[in-house]
């Protein structure tokens, strides 16, 4: 008995971590974004619904065939396609929503990122169709070791691989690499890289295709997981990875991967050992406890705002 509540006990851990590592990948660009902005761009779950069904299409071109060669290969076709979408589309909504509201009252920028958010949901709907479609397999799920009597699937495996990979590259380009000093540059005080010779436009938009690729990733995991995608996908998995987000932290990044970790962590104790009804409550009951007790997250700083 004690060995079975062992076994169930490793295999959520493995689906919680598989799971959390997708919603880190999409709390990301909300916390990048608003480290540079100060803005919580709500349009950046849209963005990742975009990315799934331009991974879809592609995926089930029958003249590309990817489903019949499945592989690392056909994973890599549609995480480049994803993350191309979701990068065009990130730039154009800063470039012609957000930059023109730049000066204007946060308020204004807040209902335009809701607005479209709603915009890209119906418009998803009329160009997508309402109905859900089956995102195509590439990668067969199969059992490839075991770990406590646990048998650990090549699509768990994939997603660890990849959301790791994502992360630490991520990590290094922005404590390693110019563009990401001047990132950080700008974050911590924008008129100040203006004088050092900054461009402050590049780097933002820079900011929304780097966190727009990261949802595009976050895409095509979550269409090999949970093979169903439609155009309002993108609300539920957004609205918990800002929970993630505000959890580790706005605005860190460490604190978004930590964050969407515990999660996803949480969310699968929860479907395991109370019920599965309170899944999608848990994240919003996080939030509010988060926000009365450590409104700075886990890993964030509190910002004293001068009068």
């Amino acid at each position: 008995m004690d060995q079975s509540h062992s076994q169930e006990f490793i295999q959520h851990v493995i689906n919680g971590v598989s799971l959390g590592s997708i919603y880190a990948l999409i709390a990301l660009g909300y916390t990048m974004v608003y480290g540079i902005l100060q803005l919580i761009n709500f349009a950046h779950s849209e963005v990742y619904m975009v990315g799934a069904f331009a991974a879809y299409y592609v995926g089930s071109n029958k003249y590309l065939a990817l489903t019949e060669h499945q592989g690392v290969g056909a994973l890599i076709v549609l995480l480049i396609v994803a993350i191309a979408a979701c990068s065009i589309l990130g730039v154009t909504i800063e470039r012609l929503a957000y930059r023109p509201l730049r000066k204007a009252p946060k308020l204004n920028i807040l209902i335009t990122a809701i607005g479209v958010s709603l915009l890209l949901q119906y418009s998803g709907q009329i160009v997508f169709g309402s109905d859900p479609k089956l995102f195509p397999e590439v990668i067969k799920d199969v059992s490839l070791f075991k770990i406590g009597g646990v048998e650990v699937h090549s699509l768990d495996v994939t997603i660890l691989v990849v959301g790791t990979i994502v992360m630490l590259g991520l990590h290094f380009l922005v404590q390693h690499t110019k563009i990401g000093i001047a990132m950080r540059a700008v974050s911590s005080n924008e008129m100040v890289a203006r004088l050092m010779g900054i461009n402050v436009n590049r780097i933002i938009s820079f900011t929304f295709i780097l966190g727009s690729s990261l949802a595009g990733v976050a895409s095509v995991l979550v269409g090999l997981k949970y093979p169903k995608i439609d155009p309002l996908m993108g609300m539920l998995f957004g609205i918990k990875a800002f929970v993630a987000a505000v959890l580790g932290g706005i605005g860190s990044l460490p604190g978004a991967m930590l964050g969407g970790v515990l999660l996803g962590l949480c969310e699968e104790m929860v479907v395991g050992y109370i019920s599965s009804t309170y899944r999608d409550a848990l994240a919003f009951g996080i939030l509010i406890v988060i926000l009365l007790f450590r409104p700075a997250g886990l890993l964030g700083s509190v910002q004293r705002e001068k009068v």
